[in-house]
């Protein structure tokens, strides 16, 4: 049918809005499309239907390279691998399929009534936010290339130390949809134009927030310098994996001593791939080799506790050789990579994925001090869940002023999840305006600001050092203080409202 091709059609622009284009006006474009459609809908299982095509050219079109993990490093088979990918894509795509429905069931179109536009004005934005924070939780959650995501620059931009990612999102769909009323009847000429005007002012009050400090230079630059191992994935977790590790770090470290000296030296997430307890001499000759000229260090390891618990950890080694160690391990796991939910190690079996099953450390661990600053650290696929990050804020250390983020991606390779992780890493920045070393196996290594924007860079695919300064941050912004309850009690609010309004307005058309 024709309405369901040109659901699939903005749902592949939506995801082309992503980076590696990063377009946010391209993203209100294919939300408008959409919503268009659903304004038009004719039934709530065609606006579920048309929310589903659109949801399956979104994720078919970002996130297909979940098939790279499980085939290409997973070894799994790939009459396995591709039905399993699209399988998460179509889970993923029930979320706006839900956000319609529910929009739709809000306000049903009812004949020569100008209430219902209004209705549909309010339920549209407000179903699709609450839907978009859903997919975070349901199973423990997937937000990749949530609405908001698209823009990291731009207009929109300023809402994000304020609401968030999901505020962020709102606001665009509300931009998205106030002027679809225009395309109402003549008489209703008058509201079309206030919607028209309303989705002015949100853009407008973008640009002014984008305008505003919300955090304060503490103490001077620090100096930093992250690795880029860019180590294969088949061959990490491989025989003789950690010799290549040794090897190929020891090498960076000896490049780097030939440069001034750091505060702060950034290793990715299990840099050494194996238990802190087991590394041989030479990681811990490494370690000691960035450490000797006083700088302080930070890398990835797995830490076991009996009887065999591992987690995946991040070590932080202070310049100050009397200090203790540090360390964080990973709270937020990842489904089938670093935890299997019960009944599926059936699935998990079919892949060769090291350390299936990890343990979880536990939420609002402090942040680290390394070279005089406050550094809150977090592990690969928690970057995606701001509202979580939060938990170092009042976990007893004083506030961080530089977020750090160890990754490893080489199970996806060169696709475009890498650069949709600099985005959502760019986002996190905005949120709690505070900088971001972003220490990757294979990319994107990078340095970000508190304003959200890439400072410094290296190629990805390649070994490699990275040199610059961060600039530690003090001072809150709204989303450090308020997390993600403003947007979501705003959706929730206005559901509320357009269920009591509903109840009077007799049965609902089918």
């Amino acid at each position: 049918m024709p309405e369901a091709a040109a659901a699939i059609a903005a749902g592949l622009l939506h995801a082309f809005s992503f980076a590696p284009g990063v377009a946010p006006w391209l993203e209100l474009a294919a939300l408008a499309a959409l919503f268009l459609l659903g304004l038009r809908a004719r039934s709530l299982r065609q606006a579920a239907f048309l929310g589903f095509c659109f949801g399956g050219g979104w994720f078919g079109a970002g996130a297909w390279w979940t098939y790279v993990s499980m085939h290409h490093h997973g070894a799994m088979s790939a009459f396995i691998a591709a039905p399993a990918a699209a399988a998460l894509d179509a889970f993923l795509a029930l979320f706006p399929a839900l956000a319609c429905a529910l929009a739709w069931r809000l306000s049903p179109p009812l004949p020569d009534a100008a209430v219902p536009l209004a209705r549909r004005m309010l339920a549209i934005p407000a179903c699709w936010t609450l839907c978009e924070w859903l997919r975070s939780v349901i199973l423990g959650g997937f937000p990749w290339i949530a609405t908001g995501y698209a823009h990291t620059q731009g207009p929109l931009a300023g809402y994000a130390p304020v609401l968030g990612v999901y505020g962020v999102g709102l606001v665009a769909a509300a931009v998205a949809v106030l002027p679809l009323a225009l395309a109402a009847r003549q008489r209703r000429r008058v509201g079309a134009s206030l919607a028209a005007c309303a989705a002015l002012l949100l853009l407008g009050g973008g640009w002014v927030l984008g305008a505003q400090d919300w955090s304060q230079a503490e103490g001077a630059p620090a100096r930093v310098r992250v690795l880029q191992g860019a180590i294969p994935q088949d061959l990490k977790f491989a025989d003789g994996g950690m010799s290549l590790a040794v090897a190929t770090y020891r090498e960076l470290a000896r490049e780097a001593q030939r440069a001034p000296r750091a505060d702060l030296v950034v290793l990715p997430e299990s840099a050494f791939p194996g238990s802190i307890d087991e590394l041989p001499a030479e990681a811990f000759d490494t370690v000691a080799e960035l450490r000797a000229r006083g700088s302080a260090v930070l890398f990835g390891a797995f830490v076991v506790e009996p009887p065999m618990r591992y987690f995946n950890s991040a070590i932080g080694l202070d310049a100050d050789r009397e200090a203790k160690p540090q360390r964080y391990s990973k709270a937020h796991l990842v489904p089938f990579g670093e935890f299997v939910p019960a009944g599926l190690h059936w699935f998990v079996e079919l892949m060769n994925m090291p350390i299936g099953d990890q343990e979880a450390g536990r939420l609002g661990q402090p942040p680290m001090n390394l070279a005089g600053r406050r550094v809150a650290v977090n592990i690969c696929f928690e970057q995606l869940f701001g509202e979580e990050l939060l938990a170092p804020w009042s976990a007893g250390r004083g506030e961080p002023g530089i977020l750090a983020n160890l990754s490893n991606l080489a199970w996806f390779d060169d696709s475009v999840a890498l650069p949709q992780f600099l985005e959502i890493s760019r986002m996190r920045a905005l949120e709690v305006a505070r900088p971001m070393i972003l220490a990757t196996n294979t990319g994107p290594t990078a340095l970000i600001d508190a304003r959200g924007r890439v400072t410094a860079r290296l190629a990805g695919q390649k070994p490699g050092v990275l040199d610059g300064e961060v600039q530690a941050m003090a001072g809150r912004t709204p989303f450090s203080r308020l997390g993600d309850t403003p947007t979501l009690l705003a959706a929730l609010l206005a559901i509320a409202a357009l269920v009591t309004f509903r109840a009077g307005a007799g049965p609902t058309p089918k």
